[in-house]
């Protein structure tokens, strides 16, 4: 005996039971649902209020029931525009990331028979990255037998770490690794410019 065909769902069916609340970071309005909630902010007495009571008192106003603080007892609520809430709420996350700078590291390479004068570029630069609030990497390249001039390349590291004196600080020594001895170095704090 054979079964009875199954009924094929796609996703374009809608069902009329199954009604999706809108999703927000807070409940507003119709739904909170406690019986109660603390009602705080501007233009409002502040205290324990029915939820029903709470309601009307935002409708008079013509404002929304904003639930701020849902683990409270009972939930602290405020009655403000709900979407110039989330606009200032946005702009004001927008202000504090546009504030906070993500520091990088900036690499500066040498040769064990780096010049004076390039080595001076280089310096010029690393000292430029390190006001900025960068960190800068260090490293000395050894290409072939240049490897066995090891004590060339940390004598032009520990320079390159004196010169950075005033506006870096080495975290280290430097190392070898590989066929490269690196040294970083991290910005000094500074006051803020005005």
């Amino acid at each position: 005996m054979a079964f009875p065909p199954r009924p094929q769902f796609t996703r374009g069916n809608f069902n009329p039971r199954f009604r999706k609340e809108q999703q927000q970071e807070h409940r507003t309005n119709h739904m909170i649902r406690v019986p109660q909630v603390r009602l705080v902010g501007d233009n409002v007495e502040v205290g324990v209020f029915s939820i029903q009571d709470a309601l009307k008192l935002a409708n008079e106003q013509g404002l929304d029931l904003v639930e701020i603080s849902p683990n409270a007892d009972p939930p602290v609520c405020r009655i403000i525009d709900y979407n110039k809430f989330l606009y200032e709420k946005k702009k004001k996350e927008k202000e504090m990331k546009a504030n906070s700078k993500v520091s990088e590291v900036k690499e500066i390479r040498f040769t064990p028979n780096t010049d004076e004068h390039d080595f001076n570029f280089k310096a010029k630069h690393a000292e430029d990255f390190l006001k900025d609030g960068n960190k800068v990497k260090a490293y000395v390249q050894f290409k072939g037998r240049a490897i066995m001039f090891k004590e060339r390349g940390e004598l032009l590291l520990l320079k390159f770490a004196e010169r950075l004196a005033d506006t870096g600080a080495p975290e280290g020594l430097p190392k070898l690794e590989g066929k490269r001895m690196m040294i970083i170095f991290a910005p000094k704090s500074q006051k803020k410019k005005k």
